[in-house]
């Protein structure tokens, strides 16, 4: 919040964060105060390594037989 009152004060301009806009260029804008139309906060996704994930989820599927197998095991012995 402090953070908001000093931009505020200070009427800072800060890129993805505050734009102290004009009464000439709310008008251009038909008075719409929406924060897009004046902060740009668009960020890219970092892209993502398909082939890295899917072997992670092999893994991952290969260590949850293992428990399964290691929980059905238990399970018959306490049936026992």
């Amino acid at each position: 919040m402090a953070k908001i009152m000093e931009t505020y004060t200070t009427r800072a301009e800060e890129e993805k964060y505050a734009h102290a806009a004009e009464f000439v260029e709310i008008k251009e804008n038909d008075f719409n105060l929406n924060i897009p139309r004046y902060v740009d906060t668009f960020e890219e996704e970092k892209e993502i390594d398909i082939d890295a994930v899917q072997k992670e989820i092999d893994v991952l599927e290969k260590e949850l037989a293992a428990v399964r197998v290691k929980m059905a095991e238990k399970l018959m012995e306490i049936q026992r």
